[in-house]
């Protein structure tokens, strides 16, 4: 086991746990005590006082917790499950689904209905990044529509759509069936391709995102997940360069 694991399981010392946090060095952690500035559950602490994570522990007042690393998933969303961290009536979230050890939250959203690719973080910066509306970043998707698409149909929905009192940006559409296409939109208005198709006297049977940039469903089953790096120029986005 790591040495961080030690703070789950056992007490250390105080000036120790503050260092492998990198909140301040074990010197420096040692004068704010004897300053008085440490306490652990609501008291003052001694040099020699011993903590773990489920200590309440605060500097100067402000509390001090360990920090769960930065992560990104990418998950296979299935049909029937919400893109919300917050449960309404007997409904399954995302984040009740995966059960994942650290807390996460969707980058933007999947509705009910539909199935595929989602990306979860704990890094709001990533968030911001992925969905800037300006970054014209692409998210594709396989869609089944109720009758057969007509020419008119793709080139329509490729030219943009009146819909939420805007109208959607030119996208890419691809006949892929007789009632199914593909199409990849660089915005991400609510229920977006739903509503598109609506408009157009056509209702979607299935719809199913396959690709968010560059990450895709490639090696992923219907409710299953993997941690996976972040692309360096969504770094240098989110770090505003």
């Amino acid at each position: 086991m790591g040495q961080n694991n030690s703070t789950e399981n056992e007490k250390i010392r105080i000036n120790k746990y503050l260092s492998m946090l990198g909140v301040c060095s074990r010197r420096e952690a040692d004068r704010m005590i004897e300053e008085g500035r440490v306490t652990v559950g609501g008291e003052a602490c001694l040099p020699g006082t011993r903590v773990s994570d489920t200590d309440d522990i605060k500097i100067d007042g402000r509390s001090i917790k360990k920090k769960d690393p930065p992560v990104l998933l990418r998950f296979y969303k299935p049909v029937g499950i919400v893109c919300s961290t917050k449960k309404q009536f007997n409904e399954t979230t995302v984040t009740e689904y995966i059960k994942y050890p650290y807390r996460i939250y969707p980058i933007g959203r999947l509705d009910k209905e539909s199935e595929g690719l989602l990306l979860l973080t704990n890094q709001g910066d990533i968030v911001n990044g992925i969905l800037k509306a300006s970054a014209y970043h692409e998210k594709e998707y396989l869609v089944t529509v109720d009758k057969d698409i007509t020419d008119e149909f793709l080139r329509r929905m490729s030219a943009g759509v009146p819909i939420l009192g805007t109208v959607t940006r030119k996208c890419v559409t691809e006949r892929t069936g007789k009632r199914s296409f593909r199409i990849i939109l660089t915005q991400g208005l609510n229920r977006q391709i739903r509503r598109m198709c609506d408009y157009l006297g056509y209702k979607v049977i299935r719809l199913k995102r396959i690709r968010i940039m560059d990450y895709t469903l490639d090696g992923l089953k219907p409710g299953a997940y993997e941690a996976v790096p972040l692309p360096d120029r969504l770094q240098e986005q989110s770090n505003g360069k």
